[in-house]
Formats: C-alpha cells, sequence, structure tokens
C-alpha cells in the first residue's frame, strides 16, 4: 500500500508564542509529535497497535531546518509522512507552511520499534503493516553522530519535573531540545532564532533525575550535552548542535 502524506492546519495561539511572538520550539515539537500519532494511527501502527502487541517507537535522532518561526494567530499548514525504512528503524519526516503557502521549516525524524517487556529493538519489516513509505525526504540527512561535549562555557543544572515525563514513563523527546535552547544565553537569545537543529536521542531519563547541560559556544552554533549527575547511574542522555541566525 502506497502511502499519502497526511496534513493539518493550525491556528498559532498567543500562549503558544515566546516574548519575541515566535512560536516556542517545544510547541512546535510537540505538534510534530501529535500530527505523528495520528497519522500513524491512521495508517494501523500508532499507539493503539503498538500497545496491543506490546511495542513503543522510541525517537533517536531529530534534524529540524528553519527559515522562520510562524507568528501569533498565523494558520500554519503542517504535512508529515513516513519517508524510509529499514529493518530497526524507520523515518518520519515533516514540513510546514506559512500563511502565505510558502515552506518555512523541514523535518526528518528516525525511530526505532523497541519491545516494551525486553526493552530490546525489534525488526520494522518483520513487526508494522506492509506500507511503502513515499521516499520523499522533506530534510536530507543521515543523522550523522554528534561529537560529546565535555567542556563548555556554562552549566544549567535542574531536576526532571513530572511534566517532562510522556506515556512511555520517561522524558519526552521535545523536552530535550527545550533544555538545549534554554541553556543559551537569554541576551543570546533575545536577538537569535534556531536556524537548523540536530539532536541524537542516547539514554532514557526519568522523573526527579539530576540533569546538567553543558553547553559550548562557538560562534553562532551552540553545542550541548544533556546528563544525568550525582547519581550511581550517571548517563548522557542527548547531544545537540543548534546554528542560530
Amino acid at each position: 500500500m502506497q502511502i499519502a502524506k497526511y496534513s493539518n492546519q493550525y491556528n498559532i495561539r498567543s500562549y503558544e508564542c515566546d516574548r519575541n511572538n515566535n512560536l516556542r520550539i517545544l510547541t512546535l515539537m510537540n505538534i510534530f509529535q501529535d500530527m505523528a500519532d495520528n497519522d500513524a494511527a491512521r495508517l494501523g501502527f500508532g499507539l493503539k497497535f503498538c500497545i496491543e502487541n506490546g511495542m513503543t517507537w522510541v525517537g533517536t535522532n531529530y534534524a529540524l531546518e528553519i527559515d522562520r518561526l510562524p507568528k501569533m494567530h498565523e494558520n500554519i499548514v503542517i504535512e508529515t509522512w513516513p519517508s524510509a525504512k529499514n529493518k530497526l528503524s524507520a523515518y518520519r519526516d515533516f514540513e510546514v507552511f506559512g500563511e502565505d503557502g510558502k515552506s518555512i521549516m523541514r523535518a526528518s525524524s528516525q525511530w526505532v520499534l523497541i519491545d516494551l517487556k525486553r526493552k530490546r529493538p525489534l525488526s520494522v519489516e518483520e513487526n508494522m503493516p506492509l506500507h511503502q513509505p513515499l521516499k520523499t525526504r522533506a530534510l536530507d540527512t543521515d543523522f550523522p553522530k554528534l561529537a560529546e561535549v565535555t567542556e563548555g562555557d556554562n552549566q544549567f543544572k535542574f531536576r526532571v519535573r513530572f511534566d517532562d515525563i510522556d506515556l512511555n514513563k520517561h522524558i519526552n523527546n521535545a523536552v530535550y531540545i527545550l533544555w538545549a535552547t534554554e541553556a543559551v544565553a537569554p541576551d543570546f537569545r533575545l536577538t537569535h532564532n534556531p536556524k537548523r537543529i540536530d539532536i541524537n536521542f542516547r539514554k532514557e531519563g526519568y522523573m526527579g533525575e539530576k540533569i546538567r547541560v553543558t553547553t559550548k559556544m562557538d560562534g553562532n552554533k551552540s553545542l550541548h550535552s544533556i546528563r544525568t549527575y550525582d547519581s550511581d547511574n550517571e548517563r548522557e542522555l542527548a547531544r545537540a548542535v543548534i546554528e542560530w541566525q
């Protein structure tokens, strides 16, 4: 069965915007997750299908290219579709169109199917309905491995909140991008917006854990390592690189 793109329109509300009247990155990522969930359910491999079969989707990589962020009350259109797959992972892409109909953002994500009991990857080919992806990429990327940041210009520390946790009982992927952007100096944020975001998700994080974001600035690029600390199970949860404009 050939897959068609799934499309939806969103009106950007005032409380979804930051102080510069731009759509918050966290809200954008949550909209992407909502679109992905709706489309997966439409195609027969959404949350209900996964739970009934003892599986879940776990994101491993995200890449996002931003020409501009939507503004308050702007009507945008978002398209999403499965764009590629191999034995152990599937790609899902997104494209965002502004009120004038022009493309303003493009994103690609990589997902692994996990056995809930064994916590091990499952074959996508063997466990998913036999849909054929569109093989059209919104953003051409192979999700390169990002370098770890061991020493930075600053460190941002906090605890994982209840609201950071999703249905899989670990930190929602969208939250990591929020943490990375929050670790950049406020004065810099006032005059810069993200142009490109690449993030590798490495380990699961849980409610109440202590988090440290180590950030290194390199001109208009910020590099981030997100880790747990002060525990017997210290581990790196994610790495991110953000280009600013």
